[in-house]
């Protein structure tokens, strides 16, 4: 006997140490979340579709030269990059922008602009997991290709933020800058065109220190110095920028104009939004929501040029990203709550006699658009009720001898208990009702 206990738990620590696991930073979703997902994925679909936008798709993954192009050589560091069967280096994609362009050159340049295109999928960074960020991560994004007008780019910004409202999200900050600005700026200080791009990604994670001593290697005088870093802590409504003069005050500040004169009032400049990758040329912005705390940023995005990058002519294009999960845990944090509405009708079959009656009923149902389900465990009518309620079924649809002798059903309301006998032929209209 002591030897038959010490074989099973050798046999279930073997199999617990080697029970397949999922990949850190991954994750399987329910039944119950993914109806939650889905409802928010719709509704961000949709309003895009409302915005005149069409959606795309695009592979999951790419050839890793797509990104190195992009972000360069040291991307690969960061994201799940390999050699196929064919020894090509592959990655699965860490973002879709590039995607996009990619997708945009070889196929849809003869399309009419603006080209408004949206998408919806999952990307995939190698990174250290933590709350609400994973290794793999869905993004909803929308791009326009079009001219370079304050138009083009508020439409953008409007779109991202009519989706978190049409979430259901209350607080959420909308902070707009524009990186010509401290381009202007590093210019007249004689720092231009790539040479500033180490210097602005230092600004964008405010590592002010590094971010000086890179400009006195550049040669800049303290006062060009300490006049960028203040600008980039400068933050506050539009009026802000009313004693500010130069193109990309005059643009930013239109840009706002045409956010207010839509609705969206929770907006800000904010000129320390430098979004500071090569490829961003014009207005910057990024969405927050404050009750996720020090990782706050729910949405980001501005104008880039990836083009010439890629082989192509330059083309004006402006566009945002949307971390999905992190928006759902804002919504989760703010109490935001989607209850599944479950199936319309629950067949329940009383008997053995009628249980291929009531896969004709539920099929009848099924092609009239109706969502139904029916009883496949054969249990009895209490057990198939108690169950019909844990699926949140509206009715339950009671299939007896007695009934089909006059060609009815019991149609049972699960929230109030009341029952009337309804004729087969009617159900259906019954229901439609």
């Amino acid at each position: 006997m002591c030897w038959t206990l010490l074989a099973m738990f050798i046999i279930d620590r073997y199999f617990s140490r080697h029970m397949i696991q999922r990949p850190r930073g991954t994750r399987d979703f329910g039944p119950e979340e993914m109806e939650v997902r889905k409802h928010f994925e719709e509704i961000m679909c949709q309003e895009a579709l409302l915005h005149g936008f069409r959606e795309i798709y695009t592979p999951i993954f790419e050839h890793t030269e797509l990104f190195t192009l992009k972000s360069g050589p040291g991307v690969v560091e960061e994201i799940y990059a390999f050699q196929d069967k064919g020894g090509r280096e592959i990655c699965l994609r860490p973002e879709l922008t590039a995607s996009v362009m990619r997708f945009f050159l070889g196929d849809l340049t003869n399309l009419p602009r603006p080209l408004k295109m949206f998408y919806f999928g999952q990307c995939f960074r190698y990174e250290r997991p933590q709350a609400g960020r994973y290794r793999e991560f869905f993004q909803f994004g929308a791009e326009v290709i079009g001219n370079p007008t304050p138009e083009t780019d508020a439409e953008v910004i409007g779109l991202a933020a009519a989706i978190l409202e049409r979430t259901g999200l209350k607080d959420y900050r909308i902070r707009v800058g524009h990186i010509g600005i401290l381009r202007e700026m590093l210019a007249e200080a004689g720092v231009q065109g790539d040479a500033a791009l180490p210097i602005l990604q230092k600004l964008d994670k405010k590592a002010y220190p590094e971010a000086e001593e890179l400009m006195v290697q550049a040669g800049m005088s303290s006062d060009a110095i300490h006049q960028i870093v203040e600008v980039t802590k400068v933050t506050g409504p539009v009026s802000i920028l009313d004693s500010r003069e130069g193109p990309a005050a005059d643009y930013i500040r239109q840009v706002c104009e045409i956010l207010l004169s839509m609705g969206f009032s929770n907006l800000s400049v904010d000129l320390g939004v430098v979004r500071g990758l090569a490829y961003y040329t014009g207005m910057v912005f990024e969405v927050d929501a404050p009750k996720l705390g020090a990782e706050k940023q729910i949405c980001g995005g501005g104008s880039y040029s990836l083009s010439e990058l890629f082989g192509g002519e330059k083309v004006f294009s402006t566009g945002f990203a949307i971390g999905f999960d992190r928006t759902l845990l804002a919504l989760q944090t703010e109490g935001v709550e989607f209850v599944p509405p479950g199936v319309t009708a629950y067949v329940v079959p009383v008997s053995d006699s009628v249980r291929t009656k009531g896969f004709e009923v539920v099929s009848m149902l099924r092609r009239a658009g109706i969502s139904a389900d029916i009883d496949i465990m054969r249990r009895g009518v209490g057990k198939s009720l108690k169950h019909a309620a844990s699926l949140k079924a509206r009715y339950s649809v009671i299939i007896g001898e007695k009934e089909l002798e006059s060609e009815s059903v019991t149609l049972r309301n699960m929230s109030s208990g009341e029952q009337s006998l309804v004729k087969m032929d009617e159900l259906v209209a019954r229901f439609k009702e």
